[in-house]
């Protein structure tokens, strides 16, 4: 479970001023602008962390896709 600081990065983060369309696109279409604007957020590797630590399936968490952060927890078993 995160606290609350561990948790203020979400207060500053790129995204939350993008919207959820732009973390969550429909399926087929391209996550590379969602990519970008994560490489230039400093929440990018908590942001990363919450993801994996919550199993979150969907989206674009961290700079990485729904398959990206499967490989990752793949790889690190």
């Amino acid at each position: 479970m995160f606290t609350t600081t561990e948790l203020s990065w979400q207060e500053t983060a790129l995204c939350a001023q993008a919207g959820p369309e732009f973390f969550f696109p429909a399926p087929g279409s391209s996550t590379r602008e969602a990519k970008q604007l994560c490489g230039a957020c400093e929440g990018r590797v908590a942001c990363l962390e919450y993801a994996l630590t919550n199993d979150e399936r969907f989206g674009v968490w961290g700079g990485l896709s729904e398959q990206e952060r499967l490989r990752l927890r793949r790889g690190s078993r």
